[in-house]
């Protein structure tokens, strides 16, 4: 879709308007305010385009010759432009060396719906991070291995922190990731998807695990619980957990960081639900 073409408005000193978006790199309480949030780099930026999130504003460098990216994405997207002067928009860009263009993008709500459950669901469950690029990278693996989507619960870091955002690829914009107040919300969607037949199993990370994760059915609906990057997971997930895994290590370290824990265990759950496809009819072993 083209739309109308409109003359820029353009940002040369530190209005409101520039304070308004300055304000969301680092106060979590404005970007959930005003239900929005700055999206950096191209891959994300486009991804959010493409998969139809509500993109409130274009800023760009209004002394730059743009790309034919930013031209096109300007001239194709319903959104307002704004031209900023190129040392203001380094700071909303959080780059020394400039940045071409940005998003103001407005957050979708918090609903479960979004995530859909059905007999090959695949879900993570993040419990209070404390890591903005934790979740950015556990959402960023979830996507990669085929999962269904992502809970982040309890007092966590932001999923919309742009630490999070860019850690994330672009991959927040193609998996519902979706926030909840704590284990007690997820357990009511868990009973709803039970009720509708879809018998979802949560199985925790645990380094003291009943099972290793290589001997684990991770071809069934679950839901990965992965805890807190410091304690694990509270006694309350702990609790409603079907099964804990153990990821079986070498060495001397004591224990995966969370988000390469649950990239370990998704990428299992991904090789062994590969592994259980049937071969296609008329296919023959070589």
């Amino acid at each position: 879709m083209t739309r109308t073409t409109v003359a820029p408005r353009r940002i040369t000193t530190r209005n409101a308007r520039f304070q308004q978006w300055q304000a969301l790199l680092g106060n979590r309480s404005k970007r959930h305010r005003g239900r929005e949030f700055l999206v950096h780099g191209v891959r994300p930026v486009t991804l959010a385009v493409e998969q139809g999130w509500t993109v409130r504003a274009l800023v760009y460098d209004a002394d730059r010759r743009l790309s034919a990216w930013a031209r096109d994405l300007l001239a194709s997207t319903p959104a307002e432009s704004w031209a900023m002067s190129p040392d203001l928009l380094a700071e909303l860009g959080e780059r020394e060396d400039g940045t071409e263009l940005l998003a103001v993008v407005e957050m979708p709500p918090d609903d479960f719906s979004r995530i859909p459950v059905g007999p090959e669901f695949l879900g993570v469950a993040f419990d209070r991070p404390t890591s903005p690029g934790n979740v950015g990278s556990v959402i960023r693996s979830a996507d990669s291995f085929g999962a269904h989507g992502v809970v982040v619960t309890g007092h966590a870091a932001d999923v919309y922190d742009p630490k999070s955002v860019r850690a994330s690829t672009g991959s927040l914009f193609g998996l519902p990731t979706v926030r909840a107040p704590g284990h007690r919300e997820v357990a009511a969607w868990l009973d709803q998807a039970r009720a509708a037949g879809t018998a979802v199993t949560v199985i925790g990370t645990d380094e003291d695990g009943d099972t290793d994760v290589f001997s684990c059915d991770l071809t069934r609906p679950v839901l990965l619980a992965v805890g807190n990057e410091t304690a694990g997971l509270s006694p309350a997930w702990r609790e409603l957990c079907d099964e804990a895994v153990s990821i079986p290590m070498t060495g001397s370290a004591s224990s995966l960081n969370a988000a390469n824990a649950a990239s370990v265990v998704l990428y299992e759950a991904a090789r062994q639900r590969i592994a259980a496809r049937p071969t296609a009819a008329g296919t023959s072993a070589t």
